[in-house]
């Protein structure tokens, strides 16, 4: 397995190994003792999965607050996403940034996202599923989000992203200036 990080700290891509031959492939996309090395300890309690029939479906930007904050481990398990985690940790170097990767089921890789960032995707084929395992239960109390299209983030969306795939929670989420302070580096 491989571990890369991100200018934004916390931010985890990581790429298994695939042992292929005239069979297919045999990947290991999980080792709690390396994940634990490069991320810290964390417990996964919940596996949430999510699929998307159309090429451009927007979901997110998503998170939940304390006590109930979730880092997440996704990975595209069919299909492809631009999977995007915005920086919210007020006092953060990154504070308001956004970082971004394609994953994929062909590539088979992951992006840990840590509590204190937003988390959204775009799908770039159809029927798309995205797996990802979280270190806190949903909680619908504490369930927040913010607009996918804030200007003053200015995400590069890919060309396929499409406004009219957002769900009616999504298309009313604030601004980033208009969020309470969620979350506070070291806090």
């Amino acid at each position: 397995m491989q571990f890369d990080e991100f200018e934004l700290a916390g931010l985890l891509l990581i790429t298994p190994q695939k042992f292929g031959d005239e069979r297919g492939y045999f990947s290991e996309v999980f080792r709690d003792d390396k994940f634990t090395q490069h991320a810290g300890n964390i417990n996964f309690i919940q596996e949430n999965q999510s699929l998307s029939v159309k090429i451009g479906t927007i979901r997110g930007l998503h998170f939940q607050t304390d006590p109930f904050a979730q880092g997440k481990l996704v990975r595209c398990i069919s299909g492809a996403i631009f999977d995007v985690a915005v920086d919210l940790r007020h006092g953060s170097p990154t504070y308001g940034k956004w970082a971004a990767v394609e994953l994929s089921a062909e590539l088979g890789n992951q992006l840990w996202i840590p509590a204190g960032f937003a988390h959204g995707f775009c799908t770039l084929q159809p029927s798309s599923i995205v797996a990802y395992k979280v270190n806190a239960y949903y909680s619908g109390a504490h369930d927040k989000g913010m607009a996918w299209d804030d200007a003053d983030i200015a995400i590069r969306w890919p060309d396929e992203a499409d406004a009219e795939t957002l769900s009616a929670k999504d298309r009313v989420q604030p601004k980033l200036t208009e969020l309470p302070t969620y979350f506070a580096m070291g806090v």
